[in-house]
């Protein structure tokens, strides 16, 4: 295993504890905002993960479903900050 597999590995690791910490939080955060923010958060760790294991196995397919996966977290934070707005006018 080279330095660069031990490398990526680490991340993977740093990543997936930071995706189940953003999801407890998720879970538990007391207002919409915190977890509208969690969500995003959720979405940019797992766009992360797809790419450190596009970049593992060396398969490019994966690439096309994180850049879809980022248009619809965009998308989906977008939507509910629109729908705070709305809420608190």
């Amino acid at each position: 295993m080279s330095a660069f597999e031990v490398t990526l590995t680490i991340a993977m690791v740093v990543l997936s504890l930071c995706l189940v910490l953003t999801a407890i939080r998720f879970a538990i955060g007391p207002s919409l905002p915190d977890r509208i923010i969690a969500f995003d958060l959720i979405v940019a760790n797992v766009i992360g993960i797809i790419a450190i294991y596009t970049e593992f196995t060396n398969n490019q397919n994966f690439i096309d479903v994180a850049i879809i996966l980022s248009l619809f977290g965009f998308l989906g934070s977008i939507t509910f900050s629109y729908y705070l707005m709305r809420i608190n006018k």
